[in-house]
């Protein structure tokens, strides 16, 4: 068996209007001048005033941030670390999605220990303890709130920085469903494809163990039977919490197993072209599965005989179980709307020579079960080019 060293460092606190016990536990975590970073987005869907509520009747003193992009960059930080330095907060809360969530882990980075954002480019380089802080995700998808990292584009490469410390890891993580609802749907479709991809690569990368397989496997369980039961009904708040549980279990199998090729081959395309993430990881999730049956051809089957039976399962069976997988991926992707060829995003043949030497860079490529050469990105590119990703 691989070696484990994990801590359970998040207090998960889980059920519908759990956000009103947001101003209770920045209490217990010693919190009594709270900077909470969110988004336009949150504030307009009510969400911010919700957590600001609660926080108030605690007796607690509030700055609020609202400068977070979709794919928080240095700038984005800087901003909030501008705040910080005003306000001096002893606790930090990131209301919203992952973007606000990361942010909030940005800003903690900078305030707590000094320095740029590209100084904590990697693991361990946290130089100080740092803020407590208490996530509360508005999606179901990054499962930031469940890791030590913060990912961060540099605002000039637009290279996205993984910086990650046990230090970074959230206090408390509130996931109330609720609050889930108000994603607009494309929202809902690219987050949930986000955690789908985290659950899958997750399960079956070279740092898998024991317990990761368990996050990982759980995970995937909620998420492939809460994500059609979403998009089939929007309200249906069980499916709703099985999404925020599965993501936050897929947080979990990350931090303890780490991704792999679909997030080496989802990144330049968020950097050179501007696709969404969600879009770019669930357009790469099923050549990377085809890619990588021929090793992990076995786990895979345990993914599989989880949906088999399933309506959508039967509609992509094969006698090939990676080939199962692959189409399942994505009939989910075809079904969340999200496109499923580069060439409809705007990426030309003569751009994937240059997509695939950036692949070959990113971090969570090492961490495939199978190993990847810059030929292999590149046939995975064009795999997706023109055709349908599964």
């Amino acid at each position: 068996m691989s070696p484990i060293d994990f801590e359970h460092r998040t207090r998960l606190v889980f059920g519908p209007c759990s956000i009103g016990r947001l101003g209770e536990l920045a209490t217990q975590c010693g919190g009594s001048r709270v900077l909470v970073v969110s988004d336009p987005g949150v504030v307009a869907a009510g969400h911010f005033q919700r957590g600001v509520d609660s926080l108030l009747q605690a007796g607690l003193l509030i700055e609020a941030f609202h400068g977070v992009h979709e794919n928080p960059s240095t700038e984005d930080v800087d901003a909030g670390v501008a705040v910080a330095k005003s306000f001096k907060p002893d606790l930090i809360v990131g209301l919203g999605g992952g973007s606000s969530m990361d942010c909030a882990k940005g800003i903690n980075f900078i305030y707590s220990c000094g320095g740029r954002m590209q100084d904590y480019w990697g693991v361990g380089k946290a130089t100080s303890d740092m803020l407590p802080m208490i996530a509360v995700p508005t999606t179901a998808g990054t499962g930031s709130e469940a890791q030590s990292f913060a990912l961060i584009s540099d605002a000039e490469t637009h290279v996205k920085m993984a910086c990650g410390d046990p230090k970074a890891a959230c206090r408390v993580a509130i996931l109330d469903p609720e609050l889930t609802l108000t994603q607009p749907p494309k929202v809902t479709a690219l987050t949930g494809i986000d955690a789908v991809s985290h659950a899958l690569e997750s399960f079956v990368t070279l740092r898998r163990n024991p317990l990761s397989v368990g996050y990982s496997r759980r995970s995937w369980q909620l998420l492939s039977s809460g994500l059609p039961a979403v998009f089939a009904n929007p309200a249906d708040i069980e499916a709703r919490s099985q999404m925020q549980l599965g993501a936050f279990f897929a947080g979990l199998g990350i931090e303890t197993s780490m991704l792999g090729a679909a997030h080496a081959l989802a990144n330049p395309l968020t950097a050179r072209f501007g696709v969404t993430h969600g879009q770019a990881v669930g357009m790469m999730l099923p050549g990377v599965i085809r890619f990588n049956g021929a090793e992990v051809d076995s786990w895979y089957d345990e993914l599989w005989r989880d949906v088999e039976r399933t309506p959508l399962g039967e509609e992509c069976s094969t006698e090939s179980v990676t080939e199962s997988l692959s189409l399942f991926v994505s009939r989910l992707v075809e079904l969340s709307g999200l496109e499923t060829q580069l060439s409809r995003l705007g990426v030309a043949e003569d751009a994937i020579d240059g997509l695939a030497e950036d692949a070959t860079q990113q971090w969570t490529g090492t961490f495939n079960p199978r190993p990847l050469s810059q030929s292999d990105f590149k046939q995975i590119y064009l795999q997706t080019l023109n055709s349908k990703a599964g």
